[in-house]
């Protein structure tokens, strides 16, 4: 009798804790959708001040400090596993060199990722495994820096497979390349990348629907944002560089900066628990 106890005790706690995650993106999408008044915050590659980069760890971080979405890049093996790494080489963020696309998934299973240069236990994850952590947890924006078709349908398969289209954001670096996607998964969501008005327009001509585009300070103005946010847009800016350098020298003069430019409501930065908490005092975040 003591012994069924404590799995029903253990079996009630398990479902509270789904629950939760399961409650807190149910939040996160419906701020996503429905307020737009509210800033989200995007942890770039992942929550990593404690962890590797794109690490399993730093993901898990970010999910306990609560943001809204994990940026995360996605590059191809020689044989053809997704896996998680900014850079084209593994030479700057693990214990092995070499170009990913010359290494086979078994091969970089070997290497153990780096933090602050030191090596740690935290191996390269694959896009499956990190759909399976988020999964019900934290919206997800895949940096898609893998090359070729079969990478892309790849990355389609599994987001259909896996059923994230909702919760996850497919960065396209060209708003172009948008209907070829569509046509690999009908339910995929896109934040298109602009450099100018130009490159706006062409988003809201092409006729695909997009609920985030990614702008940047160098084009903007409160006049052509207000475009963006009155079609029910997203317009998500980065903390990085110069506003996280502000930050770093003397508090809350880099998110200042970034919240003068009015129409921002996501921020894409590597301090999320600092970026949470400046909104949170604010009232922008939940």
């Amino acid at each position: 009798m003591y012994y069924k106890r404590i799995l029903l005790s253990f079996a009630v706690l398990l479902v509270t804790i789904v629950a939760a995650a399961q409650s807190n993106l149910d939040s996160i999408l419906n701020d996503f959708y429905n307020r737009p008044d509210r800033v989200l915050v995007a942890a770039h590659r992942a929550a990593h001040a404690a962890y590797p980069e794109n690490s399993v760890a730093a993901m898990k971080e970010a999910i306990r400090i609560g943001v809204d979405i994990i940026e995360t890049d996605i590059r191809e093996t020689k044989d053809g596993v997704l896996i998680i790494m900014h850079d084209k080489t593994i030479d700057r963020t693990t214990t092995g060199k070499g170009l990913v696309a010359e290494k086979t998934y078994a091969e970089l299973q070997q290497v153990f990722l780096l933090h602050d240069g030191k090596p740690t236990s935290e191996k390269i994850p694959t896009f499956k495994e990190v759909l399976e952590l988020v999964k019900g947890k934290v919206m997800l924006d895949i940096d898609y820096k893998a090359e070729g078709k079969r990478a892309a349908k790849s990355t389609a398969k599994l987001l259909r497979k896996t059923k994230m289209e909702k919760q996850s954001l497919f960065f396209l670096y060209d708003y172009k390349d948008a209907p070829a996607l569509r046509r690999m998964n009908k339910k995929i969501q896109f934040m298109t990348r602009a450099y100018s008005k130009e490159d706006v327009d062409g988003i809201f001509s092409q006729g695909i629907e997009v609920p985030v585009i990614h702008a940047d300070d160098k084009f903007y103005s409160d006049s052509l944002m207000a475009v963006i946010r009155g079609k029910g847009i997203r317009l998500w800016m980065n903390a990085l560089g110069k506003y996280e350098k502000s930050e770093t020298e003397k508090k809350n003069t880099g998110f200042d900066a970034l919240l003068r430019m009015r129409h921002t409501n996501v921020i894409q930065t590597n301090f999320p628990e600092e970026l949470i908490a400046y909104l949170k005092l604010r009232g922008l975040h939940r």
